[in-house]
């Protein structure tokens, strides 16, 4: 064992943590043994911050006390609650206010996207997805192409894979450049769900756009992970959810970004609702459907009030903390991770995340050959959250908001253990 293998190093790291105090801000679970708990499933569902019972029961009393009147009554007016989501989810996403809001699920938000954005021809027509898509999205992408008519054994493309099933970004762009003209659009996830792979999202879009591709990006395991910048990337359309990194409680509202240049124009097809229509006339009931000239035209349906209070007080402690303070910590704690699980020396266990700053964000995914599932069962009994990914993969994801370096090394401790005993 190093010297960075205990306990009294995690805490001095702990100690120097500039970030330490939003910790405090986080409900954990309960241990069921001896404890402390460690919860490193933040990219399944984040902690509930404090703060949310409170956010939740204003909307809540201002119900009981407004009825429908809390529309526009409420301390937070309903008609209008969306529109506090959208700075902090455009400063979290490196986007224009305009192009973004807070709507539906995340698949819905994926389907009324492509709705839009997935427009074939007879010569142009087949969608790329990375390796290991999430299958959520790999269904969608599937429904969508028989939607159009064409068959997904034929026109469903798997990008290119190394042996770790990694995204080849340079087996990628020669497959951009050998089928560009028979692709129409490009949907990947921006962080892989399974390898926790960080995808090279501006070089890919500059790539597929190069070939007259629409890009979209699945960020359900960016949005709040790692640093984005969509309009500088010139991304055309993506989606996310809340309620993993962004901690908005279990089905918690969905994002939707669609690039500027593709605000307002009349050409691009689009379901619509009565949400999107212009915010002036909506009242009128009006029969035409005048759409507005942000990305609000894609929303559909008033929206879930008690779901956009519940996501309120996570992104106040975002803008708080501040995504390049949270991205270096990330890195830190990614780094002191990597070097106990060296540390513990067994050769069944592996790191299937790549190793580079640039290409991972938080999350760890550890193949454990052999006994992976039993040191899986174990760990749970241990009072560690993680995630198993059929067959040998467990998901470990210390985020920087409310992890703690003490966290990291309690895991390594109980992992090298239960190790030992199998």
């Amino acid at each position: 064992m190093t010297r960075l293998f205990s306990l009294e190093y995690a805490r001095s790291l702990d100690a120097a943590d500039p970030l330490r105090r939003f910790r405090e801000a986080f409900l954990f679970p309960e241990p069921a043994g001896p404890g402390p708990v460690v919860y490193f499933t933040g990219n399944s569902l984040g902690l509930q911050p404090r703060g949310v019972r409170k956010a939740v029961e204003q909307e809540l009393d201002d119900w009981a006390r407004y009825g429908v009147e809390g529309h526009f009554k409420a301390a937070t007016p309903w008609v209008s609650y969306h529109e506090v989501l959208i700075p902090p989810l455009a400063e979290l996403i490196g986007a224009r206010e305009a192009e973004v809001t807070a709507m539906n699920a995340l698949t819905v938000n994926l389907h009324l996207l492509m709705a839009s954005f997935y427009r074939p021809t007879p010569n142009r027509y087949k969608i790329v997805i990375d390796p290991n898509a999430f299958p959520s999205d790999r269904y969608a992408v599937a429904s969508q192409l028989r939607f159009h008519g064409y068959d997904p054994d034929e026109a469903l493309m798997i990008a290119p894979a190394d042996e770790q099933g990694r995204l080849d970004h340079p087996a990628l762009y020669r497959l951009l450049e050998e089928e560009g003209p028979r692709i129409a659009m490009l949907l990947m996830g921006g962080v892989n769900y399974y390898t926790g792979q960080v995808l090279d999202m501006p070089t890919i879009t500059r790539r597929a756009h190069a070939q007259g591709i629409m890009v979209g990006f699945d960020l359900a395991h960016a949005a709040g992970n790692i640093p984005l910048a969509l309009h500088d990337w010139g991304v055309d359309f993506a989606a996310w959810c809340s309620y993993k990194y962004l901690n908005g409680g279990p089905g918690g509202v969905a994002g939707a970004f669609v690039h500027q240049k593709h605000l307002g124009r009349a050409d691009i097809p689009r379901f619509e609702g009565w949400w999107g229509h212009d915010k002036a006339s909506r009242f009128r009931m009006p029969e035409r459907f005048v759409p507005l000239p942000t990305v609000e035209a894609w929303q559909l349906s008033n929206v879930p009030i008690l779901l956009m209070a519940a996501l309120r007080p996570s992104l106040a402690l975002f803008q708080q903390a501040g995504m390049e303070r949270l991205r270096a910590k990330s890195l830190m704690m990614w780094d002191y991770f990597y070097a106990l699980l060296k540390d513990i020396g067994d050769p069944r266990l592996e790191v299937i995340t790549p190793l580079e700053p640039e290409a991972h964000g938080c999350q760890l995914s550890l193949r454990i050959r052999e006994v992976g599932h039993p040191a899986y069962e174990a760990l749970t009994r241990a009072d560690v959250y993680v995630d198993w990914r059929s067959p040998d993969v467990i998901r470990a994801a210390p985020v920087p908001l409310y992890n703690s370096f003490e966290d990291i090394y309690h895991f390594a401790e109980r992992l090298q253990r239960i190790l030992k005993s199998l």
